[in-house]
């Protein structure tokens, strides 16, 4: 991944939490090879979507991870961002808000209010990044 300074949605773009990097080792499961890395950080990003017969495009605000597993343990998310090359898959969204609804499938109740206080103020100030997230990184080269 490569940071970009400015919000282009054609990029689908995301902002991370920097310090919410989360490694786990993972050992060849036949005991005969090295073994692996899977990492992931917080992140958020905005989605646009035509709703089924609407004329309007509607932006949502979404939450959860990007992940991916690496051959090296990643110093930092930074690291881990630079060797993310693999974005076919896109961020794995836990929440989503549109401005009226919010979908976040198993979430509890204190989650379903911790993503709100997240994604509410971040649609309403679209594009910009939110706070304790850094911004934009993107799969485009």
């Amino acid at each position: 991944m490569i940071r970009e300074e400015t919000f282009t949605q054609s990029h689908q773009p995301y902002a991370v939490n920097l310090a919410s990097l989360l490694v786990t080792e993972r050992k060849d499961p036949t005991g005969g090879g090295a073994g692996y890395f899977r990492a992931e950080v917080l992140a958020v990003w905005f989605r646009r979507k035509r709703p089924r017969g609407g004329a309007t495009v509607l932006t949502q605000a979404c939450a959860g991870r990007l992940w991916d597993y690496q051959d090296a343990e990643p110093a930092n998310a930074r690291a881990f961002l630079a060797a993310h090359t693999d974005g076919r898959y896109g961020g794995d969204c836990q929440a989503r808000w549109d401005g009226m609804e919010l979908w976040a499938p198993g979430a509890t109740e204190p989650e379903r209010a911790e993503y709100l206080r997240l994604l509410r103020p971040m649609l309403k100030a679209y594009p910009a990044v939110p706070d304790g997230y850094d911004g934009w990184w993107t799969f485009r080269a």
